[in-house]
């Protein structure tokens, strides 16, 4: 059981913070860029490219993005706030419809939509879906093709042109999210389309999201690095306790629900040798983020059906789907 009955010296905030009097330059523009397409399309690792940090999780296993995670990048006078969007599938469960409205919704309120599609991949069914939506977006619209440096650039031309003659997006980026690759222009080009207004949030500040979601998410993160073959989809880590120390490092609970004893298993590994190694691992990122030493400790518990709690999605910042 988790001792709960240490009060938290301090709540974190966001990722991380700026000085209250952190001043822009003038002529500011602001705006909201949503990062659309299928899962494992490489939208996490081009967030990550863009604001020039982590602050989202990237992992082999699909569907791994579950709500909408904020970065902040800066180029220039513009403040770009991308939203690393849940990869857009066909549903099949409670959480999958969730996932997928929230995709959807974040398009729909941005200044300006990113459509990002695997280049090795192509239009394969659910990007023809994708397709098939992106008239009912009333925003500008960029094609983004993705993993560029694994392809021929014929066929790389032939697919942009393709996908061009069925939406009009108003301008074609090629890169690879992972080496950087024409990630800069990218970043020019919607700074530039932001709207005119003041900056959002503080400059030097990269996530909206809080320190302990972004834990969790680090700790889920190293799951599926450790157990994406063996652990099935219905996993989430939840932080229980983030306590500041007096010698300003910190002490972090967080608790992995699984939905089967079976589960269970599987993360702890024999003699608890595997919830060490994600413990590890995830504590040095999370101590990246918090820039402060961290003593992380996990707890695995059973929560049967914990996909169809409400209390779940809006721990995720997810809308509960009825029926």
């Amino acid at each position: 059981m988790i001792d709960d009955t240490t009060p938290d010296t301090e709540d974190d905030g966001p990722i991380p913070g700026a000085p209250a009097d952190t001043t822009p330059p003038k002529d500011t523009r602001a705006g909201f860029v949503a990062l659309i397409g299928v899962p494992n399309a490489g939208k996490s690792t081009l967030l990550n490219s863009l604001v020039g940090t982590k602050v989202s999780i990237v992992s082999r296993k699909v569907q791994t993005t579950r709500a909408l995670v904020r970065g902040i990048a800066i180029e220039g006078n513009a403040q770009i706030v991308l939203v690393d969007t849940p990869g857009i599938f066909a549903p099949k469960r409670r959480l999958d419809r969730a996932m997928v409205t929230s995709a959807w919704s974040g398009a729909a309120d941005a200044d300006a939509v990113c459509l990002l599609i695997d280049a090795r991949k192509g239009v394969d069914e659910e990007v023809d879906a994708i397709l098939k939506r992106m008239p009912d977006l009333k925003r500008p619209k960029f094609l983004v093709l993705n993993k560029i440096d694994v392809i021929a650039r014929e066929r790389l031309l032939a697919l942009a042109a393709s996908v061009n003659a069925r939406v009009p997006f108003e301008r074609t980026f090629m890169i690879s999210a992972l080496t950087g690759d024409g990630v800069d222009d990218l970043r020019r080009d919607l700074a530039a389309r932001m709207p005119s207004g003041p900056w959002l949030y503080p400059e030097d500040q990269v996530s909206d999201a809080p320190l302990r979601m972004l834990a969790a998410e680090i700790t889920r993160e190293k799951i599926y690095d450790r157990l994406h073959e063996e652990l099935p989809y219905s996993s989430t880590v939840e932080t229980d306790q983030w306590q500041v120390r007096p010698d300003g490092s910190v002490r972090i609970e967080q608790t992995i629900f699984v939905e089967r004893e079976s589960q269970r298993s599987i993360v702890l590994g024999k003699g608890g040798q595997t919830i060490k190694a994600i413990g590890q691992a995830a504590r040095i990122d999370i101590a990246e983020a918090a820039e402060a030493k961290v003593h992380l400790f996990l707890f695995v518990k059973v929560r049967e059906n914990w996909a169809d709690d409400p209390e779940r999605y809006r721990e995720m910042g997810l809308e509960f789907p009825r029926g």
